[in-house]
């Protein structure tokens, strides 16, 4: 029986490991982790991380053909196929600092599996690692190997949240880089042969290990030029008096473009997007490639330009000043469908409007108090590091309260901010909250998922990115 192990039982371990479990039934499958607590969730019925379809998934192969242990050791000794996927935080401090990736949890990885390795092994990268760190992990490998083969491959996941697992069933590709040696090659084929049980055989892309590696940053980079790219046109379509949507559509109908990421919005968020510009910014500098670094760079200024943009229109709206104001933000996840809250909008939109001294309520429906008061008083890049790591009780920031419903949330609010597209919140009885709301009221949707026309005649003031601005909104111009 092939046995496969997994480090790290994250967004990226355990939803890959519970599919290859379910359609490999004669794999055995073990994710370890050195977390107790995350292990336990694993075990339990509250699983650690949310995504539709994943519970069931779990359950089925739970206990059959796969576990999840803190027994790291003895799973990687006895694997024949050994997955890394452990953190790669940007660098905070020392070279490449606030644009390198840290790899001190792969490195001490990949030093673990050499000393309790006592059979040939097939180590695979999983996490998003900079280009050529297959080279380090090969040497690493091979000066503490006695006597054992490893073989490195890279296997970066392209995984979107909120569609993880239809992600999995039916991948766009499976990208598999290797040596372009006998060993290198047989191992290509060993991991071949595990996706192979379900994935079409002209969607599994054997490359060399640099080729892997770098796609897997070039494919974020360029999916979040493309939000970056329509959220320079929603401003623009603010100050001309476009509707974005009309613009994002029409571009989108020519079929070398394609429809889709072209939703304009508050920004994009989560754990990979500026991560992985970041790193191709350094690796770029380290190239002596200034110009294409510059290039990348961009992409995230705009970012922070577009949430900068919003929190301005906000406080501009409110006659210059929220001092003290009760703001209602709806959703604080980085997009719908996940609980993730890492590099969401909503927190650099909630730390602009607390520095004008604002009174914030918030509610998401997948998010609690605790991540919420973490993620607000947490520095740049600390979410990255494993739990245990992290700042253990941060301080709860004051003017911040958590509800567990809408009404909650935006009862006596001045003005409501819509910063992830939930479902929910396109249904909410909006005459029932304008009539609980200090008047004026204003909505500033960052999702454009409301209908806007209808919330103007219920009397509330509207802000939708990159359309035509409510004759309120141009009285009251956002300097930036």
């Amino acid at each position: 029986m092939v046995k496969i192990c997994c480090i790290g039982a994250g967004y990226v371990g355990g939803p890959t490991m519970a599919m290859i479990a379910l359609k490999c039934p004669s794999i055995e499958v073990a994710v370890v982790d050195i977390s107790v607590p995350r292990i336990n969730a694993w075990n339990s019925d509250q699983l650690p991380i949310y995504e539709p379809g994943l519970d069931e998934v779990v359950k089925q192969c739970r206990g059959k053909n796969l576990f999840f242990s803190t027994d790291v050791e003895k799973h990687v000794a006895e694997a024949d196929i050994v997955f890394v996927s452990v953190n790669t935080p940007t660098k905070t401090r020392g070279l490449g600092a606030g644009k390198a990736a840290d790899l001190t949890y792969w490195e001490s990885a990949a030093r673990m599996i050499a000393d309790v390795s006592k059979s040939d092994k097939i180590v695979v990268e999983k996490s998003t690692v900079p280009v050529k760190t297959a080279e380090a992990i090969e040497k690493i490998l091979s000066h503490n190997s006695k006597g054992i083969n490893f073989q490195i491959l890279s296997n970066p996941e392209f995984l979107a949240e909120g569609t993880a697992i239809q992600d999995l069933i039916s991948p766009d590709r499976v990208l598999i880089g290797g040596r372009e040696t006998p060993g290198g090659q047989k191992a290509i084929q060993a991991l071949k042969e595990v996706y192979a049980h379900w994935v079409p055989e002209d969607r599994i892309l054997a490359t060399n290990l640099w080729s892997a590696e770098l796609s897997k940053l070039a494919a974020n980079a360029f999916l979040a030029q493309r939000i970056s790219s329509v959220n320079a046109m929603s401003a623009l379509c603010e100050a001309t008096g476009a509707d974005v949507y009309q613009v994002s559509h029409a571009v989108g109908m020519d079929t070398r473009i394609g429809p889709k990421f072209l939703n304009a919005s508050v920004g994009f968020g989560g754990s990979c997007f500026q991560k992985d510009i970041l790193n191709l910014v350094y690796i770029c500098e380290c190239n002596g490639l200034p110009e294409v670094a510059n290039y990348w760079k961009q992409v995230i200024s705009m970012n922070d330009y577009q949430k900068n943009r919003f929190v301005n229109r906000v406080v501009a709206s409110m006659f210059n000043t929220v001092s003290g104001k009760k703001i209602a933000v709806l959703g604080f996840a980085f997009k719908k469908d996940t609980g993730d809250t890492r590099e969401t909008p909503a927190i650099d939109v909630c730390k602009g409007l607390l520095g004008d001294k604002a009174c914030l309520s918030i509610y998401d429906p997948q998010v609690n108090e605790d991540q919420i008061q973490r993620d607000l008083s947490m520095n740049k890049f600390d979410w990255d590091h494993p739990l245990h790591l992290q700042p253990m009780s941060p301080t709860s920031v004051k003017q911040v309260s958590v509800t567990w419903n809408a009404y909650e949330a935006t009862k006596d609010a001045h003005g409501i901010c819509i910063l992830t597209e939930w479902d929910e919140f396109k249904t909410l009885d909006y005459q029932k909250i304008y009539d609980n709301m200090q008047k004026p009221a204003f909505v500033f949707d960052g999702r454009n998922v409301l209908n806007a026309a209808k919330l103007r005649e219920i009397g509330f003031i509207v802000y939708s990115i990159g359309k035509p601005l409510d004759p309120w909104l141009k009285d009251m111009p956002a300097v930036a």
